[in-house]
């Protein structure tokens, strides 16, 4: 692979990281996307000097959310 094969894969990462954070940070002030990680069921462990935040429901939620997008648009993709 040559330099310019290189250049141009960065460019367009850097573009999809991008529009990436743009994107959450524009669903971060959704109320919906803004208590995702206040569910009931996520675990959050505080003593001194220590915090620890387990989202458990949180990425259950997300994990079922994404797998039903991603199905849905591989089955547009494939369509006869």
């Amino acid at each position: 692979m040559d330099l310019q094969a290189v250049g141009r894969l960065l460019l367009i990462a850097g573009i999809v990281l991008a529009v990436l954070g743009g994107l959450l940070m524009l669903l971060g002030r959704l109320p919906l996307f803004s208590s995702l990680g206040s569910l009931p069921g996520n675990l959050r462990i505080q003593g001194k000097g220590f915090s620890c935040f387990i989202p458990i429901v949180s990425m259950i939620l997300l994990s079922v959310v994404l797998t039903i997008v991603l199905n849905i648009i591989i089955r547009l993709i494939n369509r006869p």
